[in-house]
């Protein structure tokens, strides 16, 4: 039987968005439905950024940060990576998954905070 971990599976963002414009975050939760069920099987994912000129953190965070709080930093880094970025749209990639990381590892005192400051329900 084949390994499948081996086999890397491109994702391209314009095609599941089917817009150059990764803004929002229903069109990034769209690319986070398609790729971590791949990852929860251990496949390779390689998200593709051709044919995408503008990325905005709304995007980012809920079709990268997000998988964050299902995986394993560890898993994340052995098994998914991203192509056809800018130099400016990778320092951007960064700093989302760094806040998803912080976020994630302190989710409790997170949204704690979240409610006190927004009068919530505590």
């Amino acid at each position: 039987m084949a390994d499948l971990t081996q086999k890397e599976v491109v994702v391209r963002v314009f095609d599941v968005i089917g817009t150059p414009l990764a803004v929002s975050s229903d069109d990034g939760q769209k690319v986070y439905d398609k790729i971590a069920p791949l990852l929860g099987q251990g496949q390779k994912v390689v998200l593709s950024f051709d044919k995408i000129d503008t990325i905005i953190s709304a995007f980012l965070n809920a079709s990268i940060g997000q998988l964050y709080g299902e995986f394993a930093e560890d898993k994340i880094r052995d098994l998914f990576n991203v192509r056809e970025m800018s130099p400016e749209d990778l320092a951007l990639l960064k700093r989302v998954v760094d806040n998803a990381k912080l976020y994630f590892e302190n989710r409790k005192e997170f949204d704690q905070a979240w409610r006190d400051e927004a009068g919530g329900p505590q």
